[in-house]
């Protein structure tokens, strides 16, 4: 036999699209693990071409979920990101937009107990950052409701309204929400940039906008077509990555943990156009933000992000603090992203310097099942 088959589930969830699987059909040997998800993904060539990658950053992940035996969770959750053209599978981090389809899929695939109400609360376990997140999943029909009339900016079409709330997300891969204090500062071709690490849900690493030459308002085609800038921020991430402990050195950083920190550029609110040419008033939005993930611009901005750029406008000192008025007693954070604004829940503990709850609504759908067969390893 030249291909093994391996059952596997495809959601869309948010912006985000991944390859879901139940633990128990996976093999325990990491590397044949590691095999079916680069030849599911195809991430052996950029365009994912032999594979149901679809070339970029938020349709290369995989999902793996098992019934969990902690008290009070019903399934673990364990993300991997995967690149393009490079055999990498990331498990240091988490993906937000597919919180909802993991909520989804434990449903759909009567990994928890349902009632006759129209919605089910499941509590997910995420291995990867050691967190607890509550999704509260509509039902129809005795499966996860798919249509709906809640609209997620980046999207074209509504769907139903899927409510994800993280517990505690601070200090998922470091020992502290700001492993480096507010701001940090390192050396530059142009100079010494400013720079903040935040490390909730999942870490990024935030820039202001002009620091680095660039308007609150640059397009994401203009961001693409510019591989000096593209280049600059990478290089902002790997020193970033270095100074917090994750890897020992710039190589490392580059190629064994290309998907976590991610790198954000902000910038105070202004009007903008979308790219799907919509225009946003600065009244509409308390931040502006661009996001480089796995070395290319998100065309809208990580779910995972967004949570962790909410918690950093609210803590004292930090870059995207200091680009906002947004007061620290706020429970919504509106951020204007290059497809439009993103609303999160947020809130800090009584100590003002660490964060409670953090979360926000998404839609998901189910978009095949079946098998999935990749090559045999001789």
């Amino acid at each position: 036999m030249s291909q093994i088959s391996v059952p596997c589930v495809v959601y869309r969830g948010g912006t985000s699209r991944g390859l879901f699987f139940h633990k128990r059909d996976l093999p325990n040997d990491e590397g044949l693990r590691n095999q079916i998800f680069l030849y599911g993904i195809g991430s052996h060539d950029e365009s994912q071409i032999n594979g149901l990658g679809g070339g970029t950053s938020h349709t290369s992940k995989v999902v793996v979920i098992a019934p969990s035996d902690r008290e009070g969770v019903d399934v673990d959750y364990t993300f991997y990101q995967l690149s393009m053209g490079e055999e990498v599978v990331d498990d240091r981090g988490t993906c937000g937009n597919l919180m909802g389809a993991a909520g989804a899929f434990a449903i759909d695939e009567n990994l928890v107990q349902i009632n006759e109400s129209a919605f089910s609360i499941v509590t997910l376990y995420n291995t990867n950052t050691d967190s607890i997140i509550k999704v509260k999943v509509p039902l129809e029909d005795g499966v996860a409701k798919a249509h709906g009339d809640y609209e997620v900016p980046g999207l074209v079409e509504p769907g139903a309204r899927i409510e994800i709330d993280i517990l505690d997300p601070s200090s998922g891969v470091t020992d502290s929400i700001l492993p480096l204090g507010p701001t940090n500062e390192m050396k530059g071709e142009e100079g010494t940039i400013e720079f903040t690490f935040t490390d909730a849900v999942n870490p990024v690493v935030y820039v202001k906008s002009e620091s680095v030459g660039l308007s609150g308002t640059v397009s994401t085609d203009e961001l693409k077509s510019d591989p000096n800038i593209i280049s600059t921020l990478n290089n902002i991430r790997d020193q970033a990555t270095v100074q917090t402990g994750i890897a020992k050195d710039m190589d490392e950083a580059r190629n064994v943990y290309p998907a976590v920190p991610k790198i954000a550029c902000v910038s105070e609110p202004q009007d903008y156009v979308t790219t799907s040419g919509k225009l946003v008033k600065k009244e509409e939005v308390d931040i502006l933000a661009k996001m480089i993930s796995m070395s290319r611009v998100h065309r809208t901005f990580a779910g995972s992000g967004l949570m962790n750029l909410a918690a950093s406008v609210l803590l004292e000192g930090t870059i995207p603090n200091k680009v906002t008025n947004v007061p620290s007693s706020a429970t919504e954070i509106r951020i204007g992203h290059p497809d439009g604004v993103a609303v999160i829940r947020c809130s800090l503990k009584d100590n003002q310097q660490d964060v409670e709850s953090v979360g926000y609504d998404r839609t998901a759908r189910r978009l095949i099942k079946g098998e999935l067969f990749v090559p045999k390893k001789k």
